[in-house]
């Protein structure tokens, strides 16, 4: 399933530790993002897929998997 959200990059420190991006509704864990995006604190706006066929250690809330990104501020 494609989405769009809009959100803070977090830095989550489960296990190795995940990226992940808090939107108003919800957490998502980021799933292989690109280098641009690890860095806690910016504010992005984010296209992508909900990755229903991955498991995670951290399981902090639905994989999101990056197409498409906008770097709002940092």
């Amino acid at each position: 399933m494609s989405i769009e959200a809009q959100g803070t990059i977090t830095f989550q420190s489960f296990g190795l530790g995940v990226w992940a991006l808090a939107a108003s509704e919800t957490t998502y864990e980021l799933f292989e993002p690109p280098t641009e995006l690890q860095q806690e604190g910016l504010a992005v706006k984010v296209t992508g897929n909900i990755r229903d066929d991955i498991m995670t250690v951290a399981m902090i809330g639905p994989v999101l998997e990056v197409k498409n990104f906008e770097i709002l501020s940092s």
